[in-house]
């Protein structure tokens, strides 16, 4: 099993809330990583801007390519084709969502940076995660 985190804007974490947290998806460039997704997989949505955990999902289903738009992006033309069926395990209300910072010291994939450079560890759409840090941030929400 694979712990994956995806990056994207708290407005894109309300819109799959509004859809019923059916579907995931990655960026274009991400396609050798969703391409990896397995049913039983984690996922956790990171909240950009807010630098908080929204939710957790498990994927149903294998990825499959569809470029209808879900998902707004900062990117012209991106539209996070690479989708994925999940089922919901959490879902933090918007001002509710899981504060990064608290609990920073325990996650092993922020040290890879200098401390006060941690917004790194969550550049970009897709990472993914050992399973300390799927332990601690499921036990967290």
């Amino acid at each position: 099993m694979t712990h994956w985190l995806l990056v994207s804007s708290p407005a894109n974490f309300e819109t799959s809330r509004g859809r019923g947290f059916d579907v995931a998806g990655m960026k274009k460039r991400w396609a050798k990583a969703a391409s990896e997704v397995r049913p039983g997989d984690t996922v956790f949505f990171y909240a950009t801007g807010l630098k908080a955990i929204a939710g957790e999902a498990v994927a149903t289903g294998e990825a499959y390519f569809d470029e209808t738009v879900i998902w707004e992006s900062t990117k012209l033309g991106e539209y996070y084709p690479h989708r994925f069926p999940v089922d919901l395990v959490k879902a933090r209300e918007a001002d509710e969502y899981l504060p990064v910072e608290t609990f920073l010291t325990e996650y092993e994939n922020a040290r890879k940076w200098p401390a006060k450079n941690w917004t790194l560890a969550f550049q970009g759409n897709v990472h993914r995660l050992n399973d300390h840090d799927y332990k601690l941030i499921h036990d967290l929400l």
